[in-house]
């Protein structure tokens, strides 16, 4: 049982290549978070960008739109999820020692700020993905890409 929480995501090309993902991947639900994009706008409308970027898995896949990211982590782990965000952190662990759970929910934060602090704080790991040039980080759908296969089951 895998899940995936968008938080402040600001490109609606990024949310779409997310979503074409996280189908390969087997995503369950994505959980759309602040001012992330959706596939439908608030006045119903088709938002183009992740229509064409997610070559139809925004259809697919089931998603739902949440003001804070709190809300739906307690909701998940009063199911057993475990929740993981994804963040060059202190208390981060590298990738490679995280052993992916049976019920997990992924953390992606922001293009530039991350995930948020408070967000960080109620997650039950955190992990990073080990950077060996010069650049900090990954583009968040590239970086989603490699979270969501570590250790995928077939």
């Amino acid at each position: 049982m895998k899940f995936l929480i968008l938080e402040n995501i600001r490109s609606a090309y990024n949310v779409g290549a997310i979503f074409r993902t996280a189908d390969g991947a087997g995503i369950e639900k994505i959980f759309l978070i602040g001012y992330t994009p959706t596939p439908i706008d608030r006045f119903g409308r088709p938002q183009t960008e992740i229509i064409k970027t997610s070559l139809g898995a925004s259809e697919e896949i089931p998603w739902e739109h949440l003001k804070e990211s709190a809300e739906i982590i307690s909701r998940l782990k009063k199911e057993g999820v475990q929740v993981v965000a994804v963040e060059l952190e202190k208390r981060a662990i590298p990738l490679p020692e995280f052993i992916v759970p049976e019920k997990v929910a992924y953390v992606m934060g922001n293009e530039v700020e991350g995930v948020e602090e408070s967000t960080l704080d109620l997650a039950d790991v955190v992990v990073e993905i080990p950077m060996l040039g010069t650049k900090e980080s990954l583009n968040v759908s590239v970086s989603a890409g490699i979270i969501l296969y570590h250790q995928i089951k077939v």
